[in-house]
Formats: C-alpha cells, structure tokens, sequence
C-alpha cells in the first residue's frame, strides 16, 4: 500500500506516506499557496491567478469535497500542517471525468519525489474509494515535467479523451494499472 489512512478531527480522510500528510485543503492554504499561484511557475497550469481567483478555486475544491467525497488534497510533511502543494483527484463541472493534478508551491520541493509519492497515494485512494476506475491528466504540451509524472504514474497518452484546452495531451489511469 502507497499510504495509511487516517482521518481528520471531522472525520474528512487523512492520507500518510512514508514523508509526506495529505489533507483535505482549508482556506488558510489560500495565503501559503498564493506565492505560486500568482508567479508564472503557474502557467502551465492555467495560472497566474489573483488573490481573489485562488480564493474562489479553493472555494471549489471544498465544494468538490462536499460534492464528490475528493478533490485535491493539501500536501504537508510530517510534523507540519503547512501545506507544500495540491495534489490528488479533482472533478469540478468543467471537466468530462476527474482528473488527477499536482502542484508543489516551492521550486525547492521539486526534484525530490515528493509529487509522485502524494500523487501515488492520491491515485490509489482514489481509485479504492470512489467507485471510478480510470482518471484523466491534462497536461500543457510544453510541461515536460509533468508528462514524465503521469508516465511514472502509469498514465497512458489517450488520444480520443476530450481536451479541456486546445493542444492539451491527455494521459489516462486505470485502477490497478490495467490499460
């Protein structure tokens, strides 16, 4: 298994890695993420935003909670509820099917791992609790990094899954990994 499974004070799923505590987010995470949110590190994923833009997208991640029972969770490390990133499944009303996202908010987190170890756990928890099988990832043509992520997370490229933006390469999951 990728991740133990704790829960929240409300009873909301707590994911635990080997180093890392996924949550569900809090709008506190609005002022902790905005940094990266409204840098052009955003750019390939559909930022940057204002302050106002991120509020209202946190907003929807906790209504997509509400909704669905997932959305991106907040990723922290042990011993801190500092978020460092969001990760994990996504499904708002603009998308056909949900998608599995990431972002980490520091340059200096990235290169160590971290997002596949959270992305690991976020796809597998997804896949176990949500009654769906496979998941989506767009992804810009020119974010290398992330087209590398969805490959090491058994992504296969889908050509005919619908795009979200033009030029979009869409890679798929299977539970299980199965193509």
């Amino acid at each position: 298994m990728t991740y133990r499974l704790e829960q929240d004070a409300y009873g909301d799923p707590v994911l635990v890695t080997g180093r890392l505590r996924l949550r569900k987010p809090v709008m506190a995470d609005v002022a902790i993420s905005f940094p990266f949110w409204a840098s052009d590190r955003s750019a390939l994923m559909g930022g940057p935003w204002s302050l106002e833009e991120l509020t209202v997208e946190t907003q929807a991640l906790l209504d997509q909670w509400r909704k669905h029972g997932f959305s991106l969770f907040t990723v922290t490390r042990h011993g801190s509820d500092e978020g460092i990133g969001g990760i994990g499944p996504f499904f708002p009303d603009t998308h056909p099917e949900p998608e599995l996202g990431w972002s980490l908010w520091n340059a200096a987190d990235e290169g160590q791992g971290l997002a596949f170890e959270a992305a690991t756990a976020a796809r597998d928890w997804f896949f176990a609790n949500s009654g769906y099988t496979t998941a989506i990832s767009f992804t810009d043509p020119r974010n290398h990094r992330s087209h590398r992520l969805c490959e090491r997370l058994g992504g296969v490229l889908d050509p005919e899954a619908p795009v979200q933006d033009a030029g979009d390469i869409v890679y798929r999951y299977h539970a299980g990994g199965r193509a």
